[in-house]
Formats: C-alpha cells, structure tokens, sequence
C-alpha cells in the first residue's frame, strides 16, 4: 500500500527538507555578494605583499565584477539547459578552486586571473540559487518568503564583506578574505545534491553561442564604460565604449527575436509584470548604490572613522533590511503586492529625504538614522519584485528570469555610480571652487577639488590655520554634494512609486475582476486576495518529467 503524501506536498507546500535547502542556497549568494566588497580592506596588505601597478590594482578589483555581470545571462540560461543544481555544484567547484589560487597568489597577473575566475563561478551560482527557488517554493506565499530571506542573504553579504575582511586581517594575511569560501563551497558540494532538487528545460533546443558572446562583450563593454567615467570623469573614449556596448546588446536582442532557441524570452518583456519589477528593481539600485558611495566616504573622512569602524556601524543597516523584507512578505497577501512595492518606495523616499538635510558636522546618527529609514523601505520592496520577475516567467525559464533580474541590478549599481557621481563631483568641485580659502595655492586646490580623500591629503601638507580652513569648504561641499544626491534620490522612488502605482495596481485590479467575473462568488477567498500578479504568456503546464524527485 502507497505511503500517501505529507499535507504540505498534496497542497503543493515546501517542508523541512525545502527550508533546509534554502539555507544551502543562501550560504554562496551571500559569498558572492561579499566578495565584491571584501577585497576593500585587503587592499592596502596585498598592494604591499605584490606590489601592484594602479593598472593593475584596478584589475583586480574589477576583473569580478565585470565577467560576474558580463556572464550571468549565459550561465543563467545554461542552467536552464543542463540542469540548475548540476551547474551551481559545478559553480561551487569552481568559486573553491579560484579562491584558493587568489588567497595564494604570488604576483598580480596571478590573482587577476584568479579574481576572473572567481567572476565566472560566481555567474554560475548566483541566477542558479535563485531559479532553484522557482522550484522548489511552488506555493506563491512560500516562495515570498524565501525569496525574502534569499535576498536578506544577498544583500547582507556585500554589507559584511568589509566587516568579515577586517576582522580576518587582525590575525590573518591577505588571502584569507579568499580563503574563508573554499569550506562553504565545500558544505556546498556536499549538501547539495541531499536537499536541492534538479530542473531542467526538457527541451532546450541549441545552444546559442553567437548569442552568449553578444552578452557578454554588450555587458562588459556598457559596465566598463560607465565605471571608468565615475572614475576618470567624463570622456569620450569611454562613452564611445558603453555606447558600442548598447549597440552589441541591440543586436544581441535582435538575435533573440528571430533564432528558434533564444538564450532570453523576449517575449517575457511583454509581460507587464515582468518588465516593470525589472525597471523598479534597476532604479533602486541606482540610487541605493550611488548614495551608498557617498554614505561610506562621510563616515571615514568626515566622521573620520577607520574602515572597519565605518563598516561595523553599516551593520544597523543590515539588520534592518531583513526587518523590511518580513514587512513585506506579510503585508503582501493582505494589501498585494503592488501596494506594498509602492509603500516601501515610499518609506526610501523618506530615509532619502531625511538624509537631506545632512550638514557636515552632523553626527553618526544623522547619518545611520535615515539610512535605517531608507533599508527598511527597499528591504520591503526588494524580495517583491524579485519574486514577481520570477513569478511571471514560466518554471522552464526561472534561469534567464532571475539572470535578468540581476543583470538589471548590476546595470542600476553601475549607473547609480557614474550618474550620481558625476553630479556629485560636478557640485562639489563648483562648490569647494566658490569658498576655496586664501591661503591655499592654486596647484593644492585643484588636487582638493579632484576628490573628497585628495581634500584631505591636501591639508595634511597644510600649516594648522589654511589646513582647518581647507577642511572645513571641502566638508561643507561634500555635504552639500549629499544634499543634492539624496534629493535626486527622493525623486527617483518617487518615479519608481507612480510607476508601480499607475501600471502595476491597475493590472492587479484588472486581474481581480477578471477573475471574479469568470470565478463567479466562491473566488472571492482568500487566495483571490491575494495581490499575486501573474500575466506570463502561456507556456504550458510545467513540465514534470524535468524535475529530478527530492
């Protein structure tokens, strides 16, 4: 006699063995998020253990970020393809292996190629985590959730990168901020295939490879570009590249369109639903990782904290973050999920518009307090619209779903960077100009205006009396530099805000009377309360037969 199902299974409900795997999964998204902030504090150990060109210590800070985001639609669509646990355990062995040749490095070109492989592994686990979600949580609340602690886990680990690199490097050498993944992934690799499910499309169709490589130059050319003009300041040259990056990612979405096994659906961006999580999802992370880069830079020079002491007080903001996703995902089934998106944007327009009236000798806490304010409204947001990107993508395509998602963050950061930064250094530069003191010459002037960390070089070769008055003009503009990017910041959750409001809640209302007027009475419960948002074109039922049994 057939031994019957377990309740939560027969409703289609997660059990123990689902939220054990789910804290497998979350271990290596939070590493690869902490390995694009924690090489901060190792830097200046390894400049002096290999000695580094700026050339080449600009490779290897960078050499991650750009093939992580040049190759996640690849990977994510690969996964799709092949198998997502097959691909995320063959990301662990990989992410393991490149650690431990960039913790023993000897030489640069050694720990940037190190650092690209690390980039590749990463693309491999990051949409891999996220689509085995997809499923996983077949019970929409469910997914909710734990796409919420997923993100907290995502977004916790760039917050504890410096933090984690501080304190190994109080008893530890350089590589051991590298070191420290290699026993996760092996925990990995070895839970893995107990508690994580297999999934793939039955019928993938080619490979496309043409396709793979327009990604990935298209990426890569558009993040470089934009990171070198928040760096250099504006040229031509590096516009011209970003520029050509566009045109690559025009024919890359032109290929899509016409081939029989497109790497993307582009289908999926005339899902209403889809395309405006994927716009909400990139503007918060514009005005999150912009503001952010000046938020670090008051509190060590400033404040003038150390880089751990810095770090260590953004840890209020970490543990707030979470509080907002659980506000979230119980709000949602309550008020739909729109409501809350537009509440939570709401709530970061306030932090931003709190963080405003910044002076540069305000304190830590009029620093942390409306940075609190402003994670605990993208918190509520950011689990939401993640889960409404995957939501509206069929199960077989979970994979590309969650790699565009994502790509969709790394664009937003990057832009966040160079648009808010240029506006940023435009002010402050016409400000420090304006109310530059007399006793400063023409030469030390020019290099307090290039950066807020130059001001302060600057007046370390100063006397007392012109010193103190340097410090106080480039404090006083770089607040007002705060000032101007916060209230940018205000108006883009607003946008953000009208956005969801004028497209996403009409849809959901739509949705609603649709589905009562063919339901009848009985589909007014509670599921139908719900605020889910599905309008996916019709793919299908998911395919059974691909999902390996647990």
């Amino acid at each position: 006699m057939a031994t019957p199902d377990p309740p939560e299974q027969v409703h289609g409900k997660a059990g123990t063995k689902e939220w054990i795997g789910l804290a497998v999964l979350v271990l290596p998204c939070m590493l690869v998020s902490m390995d694009m902030s924690v090489l901060f504090m190792a830097l200046p150990f390894l400049s002096s253990d290999l000695d580094p060109s700026s050339s080449e210590l600009l490779w290897i800070m960078d050499a991650y970020g750009f093939l992580l985001a040049g190759l996640l639609i690849t990977m994510g669509t690969l996964g799709d393809r092949i198998g997502r646990r097959k691909l995320l355990l063959m990301g662990a062995v990989g992410f393991g292996v490149a650690s431990a040749l960039a913790a023993y490095a000897t030489s640069p070109a050694g720990l940037i190629a190190a650092r690209a492989l690390l980039g590749v592994a990463g693309a491999t686990l990051a949409p891999s985590t996220l689509s085995l979600i997809r499923n996983m949580f077949h019970d929409p609340a469910q997914r909710t959730t734990a796409i919420g602690i997923w993100t907290a886990g995502f977004a916790g680990g760039g917050v504890l990168g410096p933090v984690i690199g501080g304190v190994l490097l109080e008893h530890f050498w350089w590589g051991s901020v590298f070191l420290i993944n290699v026993p996760v992934m092996l925990l990995l690799l070895v839970l893995g295939p107990l508690l994580l499910p297999e999934f793939r499309d039955p019928r993938p169709g080619r490979f496309d490879f043409p396709g793979a490589a327009l990604s990935l130059v298209s990426v890569v050319a558009v993040v470089y570009g934009i990171k070198k003009i928040a760096e250099d300041g504006f040229s031509w040259t590096y516009l011209g590249i970003s520029l050509a990056g566009l045109l690559v990612g025009a024919a890359f979405l032109r290929r899509q369109r016409v081939i029989d096994h497109p790497m993307i659906d582009v289908g999926l961006f005339r899902s209403r639903t889809f395309s405006v999580s994927l716009a909400t999802n990139w503007l918060m992370m514009l005005g999150l990782v912009g503001f952010g880069l000046f938020s670090s830079q008051f509190g060590q020079l400033v404040l003038g904290m150390g880089p751990l002491e810095a770090a260590l007080w953004s840890l209020p903001t970490f543990v707030v973050m979470p509080v907002g996703i659980a506000i979230g995902t119980a709000l949602a089934p309550r008020i739909g999920k729109p409501n809350v998106i537009v509440l939570g944007l709401v709530v970061a327009a306030v932090g931003y518009a709190v963080l405003a009236r910044i002076q540069a000798d305000s304190s830590i806490w009029g620093l942390l307090v409306p940075n609190m304010i402003t994670a605990l409204g993208i918190g509520t947001v950011f689990a939401l619209v993640t889960d409404l990107i995957l939501g509206s993508a069929p199960p077989e395509r979970a994979g590309s779903a969650s790699a565009m998602s994502e790509t969709a963050a790394e664009f937003g950061g990057a832009l966040g960077i160079a648009v808010l930064g240029s506006i940023g250094t435009a002010i402050y530069r016409g400000d420090l100009q304006d109310h530059a003191p007399a006793g400063v010459g023409e030469h030390q002037l020019e290099s307090a205006r290039d950066t807020l960390g130059g001001a302060v070089e600057t007046a370390a070769t100063l006397p007392p009396g012109p010193a103190r008055e340097l410090l106080d003009a480039a404090f006083e503009a770089f607040a007002k530099e705060m000032r101007v990017i916060a209230l940018v910041a205000v108006v883009l959750m607003a946008v953000t805000a009208v956005l969801v409001a004028a497209l996403l809640k009409r849809q959901d209302g739509e949705a609603h009377v649709e589905s009562r007027q063919s339901a009848g009475p009985e589909s007014d419960g509670p599921a139908a309360q719900s605020g889910d948002l599905d309008d996916r074109p019709p793919t299908g039922r998911e395919p059974e037969s691909a999902s390996a049994p647990l």
